[in-house]
């Protein structure tokens, strides 16, 4: 074997080696047989009995109200941030990039226990509430980071040219700033949605009752033994992140080629 084919056959084993256990579950989900030791014939009765399941469908309505609640919140609050980290350079600021920065290093297991016990110590009952205050914690980071890559970039004479016309900071913000970043914004907050969606550790320790996430119904499925349904309801939840994956992608390789161009 040559040398120059080490790193590719080396690449090609780690993904096949990542890969190959969600293409078995994707193929099993049209399995018949109740069991995956077997193949019975292609089958769509799993994905048809997703629909008469009440409980995954609650999980969905509560994962959704979060996701798009944290989402908005996030995109707001991460692009303000962003704004701020960029324009000012003050003690104060790189005291707040790190609050910003660290929530995309500390462990989930220990954000989700140091959140567990804020809430019981301020006496918060447990909940949908509790889950978007969790989630907004660590989905502000990733929409200020991706909209702080875009400001790096960002030519801020538009904005001395908007004031020379007279414009006050309002119009700036919203017919300079907000079109200019929108790229940005939306792929920020199409990673916060997909974070939000996908979150078991966290949302596990600020839970509460009737506030189960499709996360958190899908562990319980497991438990309780369903395991051609989670074959069903894993590959639709892998094809919505894909698609949110590939949307983000596109948005930021249309921000690219708008600033070569």
């Amino acid at each position: 074997m040559k040398r120059s084919r080490i790193p590719l056959y080396t690449t090609i084993a780690v993904l096949v080696f990542f890969y190959l256990p969600i293409f078995v579950l994707i193929i099993h989900s049209f399995n018949a047989s109740r069991f995956s030791g077997s193949w019975e014939g292609f089958s769509l009765r799993w994905y048809i009995r997703l629909f008469t399941e009440r409980e995954i469908w609650y999980a969905l309505r509560n994962t959704l109200i979060v996701a798009f609640s944290t989402t908005v919140v996030s995109m707001v609050l991460g692009t303000i941030a962003a704004f701020a980290l960029h324009r000012f350079n003050t003690r104060l600021q790189r005291v707040h990039y790190t609050l910003i920065y660290t929530p995309l290093v500390v462990p989930d297991i220990l954000m989700g226990i140091s959140l567990l016990l804020f809430f019981v110590a301020i006496g918060v009952q447990l909940g949908l509430f509790t889950i978007f205050l969790a989630h907004t914690s660590f989905c502000v980071s990733y929409v200020a980071m991706v909209v702080l890559a875009r400001l790096q970039d960002f030519d801020f004479s538009v904005i001395e040219a908007a004031q020379d016309l007279g414009a006050n900071w309002w119009t700036i913000a919203w017919r300079v700033l907000l079109p200019l970043l929108a790229p940005g914004i939306a792929a920020g907050g199409l990673l916060a949605f997909t974070l939000s969606i996908d979150d078991f550790v966290i949302t596990f320790f600020v839970t509460g009752p009737g506030a189960t996430t499709l996360p958190i119904q899908i562990y319980s499925m497991i438990k309780h033994g369903s395991p051609p349904l989670i074959n069903a309801l894993s590959t639709i939840l892998l094809v919505v992140t894909f698609l949110i994956i590939w949307t983000v992608q596109h948005l930021t390789e249309d921000e690219r080629t708008h600033e070569n161009a």
